[in-house]
């Protein structure tokens, strides 16, 4: 029998109704799970194993009592900037006062509500602006698969977390790829839902929560639960009754672009692009109408969303006292500082390059039911670096393939793809047409079914 910290939701969900285990002996697997492991890994952040405890034994009282919540008794973790009520919230960084959050947000509410038995929040790096477990406050992040490599990021404590089996249930957030990027690299699946879909606060422009699971299966059960309505975020979109859990498709017909190019930044890996061309050819086996999409992404593109990005990053790091401001990363310091001479017409010009990046995605989309592509141009990197290009003055050499699709609205998932010579996975990104949720989760489920038979999961 397999450890219950590697069951999925829906076999722990079954098992609590059948009463052949309970909340608490789930909650125990994966405690000693997080214990065994996380000395390496260094994936969380508040970890309360008493508090979970206490929290899986009223999950298994309910179920006694024929009073089940939808995903009750279910582990879960959350990155660390969704608020958690009682919890500090210091954004991966050194440099903030430890506040306890007064309210959970919206992400962490609709899981509490439903039954989930919280277990920590996930680490991530300062104010969430790297692809990697680097930080001023958190403990280096590392990947299970290779404790040498990165788990990616900004959600890179449940990148980690997720592949390690601490429990099936994982949030993540996504602004340039910060979801999809850990999922690559850590081998789980992990969506970036329609800007909106998922209500969150603080909202900000094509700033997303989603899911990080080890199948579609159970991130459709978190849909189900996350997309609820909140008026907090003011962007969110209307609330729909979505079928979540309909995750059957026939890819047959379908109508298929390829981006193999992501047009700026790093060369695409060799293993990469041969992992992801198999991927291409069993969909095409499978009936799909495979054509290429040249790249759109320019460096004026991308060079104009760094701008905004660092100038939006020095607001927050300028305003700091000198004390404060020396316990930043110095990577993140360095690269904001260089936000602080830009004119206002610099600032303007590089929001603008974010909306031009916006029509061009939906442009060299717009004519396909869905998008094939790399998540990554490369595999996990080394731990200690912030990047894998690991400069300041060079900082998103690698989002190339991720970050028009939050800029343009549109649903993104990764799923794992294969595994390097080395063991090291590697990412397929299905794109979907803006408000396509759905079609999304159904192609990363049929990709599932499709895919050559998966690694087992690494172990402590």
């Amino acid at each position: 029998m397999t450890d219950p910290a590697d069951w999925t939701a829906a076999e722990m969900l079954e098992a609590f109704a059948s009463r052949q285990v309970s909340p608490v002996e789930v909650a125990r697997s994966v405690i000693a799970r997080i214990e065994a492991y996380e000395p390496k890994l260094q994936a969380l952040y508040a970890f309360d194993p008493d508090g979970v405890m206490a929290d899986a034994k009223a999950s298994e009282a309910r179920w006694i009592h024929g009073e089940a919540k939808p995903l009750d008794g279910i582990p879960a973790t959350i990155k660390e900037n969704i608020a958690t009520r009682g919890t500090p919230v210091p954004l991966g960084t050194a440099a903030r006062d430890l506040v306890p959050a007064a309210e959970d947000a919206p992400p962490a509410a609709r899981l509490r509500e439903d039954g989930v038995v919280i277990l920590a929040k996930t680490t991530m790096p300062d104010y969430g602006m790297l692809s990697s477990g680097l930080s001023s406050f958190h403990p280096l992040a590392r990947n299970p698969w290779n404790l040498s490599k990165n788990p990616g990021g900004s959600s890179a404590g449940a990148g980690a977390a997720a592949a390690a089996g601490y429990g099936p249930f994982h949030i993540g957030t996504d602004i340039g790829g910060s979801i999809r990027l850990p999922a690559g690299w850590c081998g789980v699946f992990g969506l970036k839902p329609s800007f909106g879909r998922i209500p969150i606060d603080p909202a900000y422009y094509g700033r997303v929560a989603g899911p990080m699971t080890r199948t579609v299966h159970d991130a459709a059960l978190m849909m189900r639960s996350l997309v609820r309505p909140d008026v907090r975020d003011t962007m969110s979109l209307p609330f729909q009754e979505l079928p979540w859990l309909d995750l059957e498709i026939d890819v047959a017909g379908l109508k298929i672009g390829v981006m193999m190019e992501a047009g700026i930044g790093i060369s695409l890996d060799a293993e990469v692009r041969t992992c992801i061309e198999k991927a291409v050819k069993k969909f095409a086996a499978a009936g799909a109408v495979i054509e290429e999409i040249p790249p759109f992404v320019t460096r004026e593109m991308l060079d104009g969303l760094d701008d905004f990005w660092r100038q939006r990053a020095w607001m927050d790091i300028g305003a700091l006292d000198e004390e404060q401001r020396s316990r930043v990363l110095p990577y993140i310091l360095a690269w904001a500082e260089g936000g602080k001479s830009l004119t206002g017409s610099e600032v303007y010009s590089g929001m603008n390059q974010m909306m031009v990046m916006r029509h061009a995605a939906v442009a060299a989309t717009k004519d396909f039911d869905f998008v094939l592509s790399p998540v990554a141009p490369v595999v996990a990197y080394q731990a200690e670096l912030a990047s894998p290009v690991h400069d300041p003055e060079e900082p998103f050499e690698h989002i190339g393939y991720t970050v028009a699709f939050n800029m343009s609205d549109q649903p993104a998932a990764s799923v794992n793809a294969g595994f390097t010579a080395a063991g090291l996975p590697i990412g397929l990104q299905i794109i979907g047409r803006r408000f396509d949720d759905i079609g999304v989760m159904r192609v990363s489920r049929a990709w599932e079914r499709m895919r050559d038979a998966q690694r087992p999961w690494p172990t402590p």
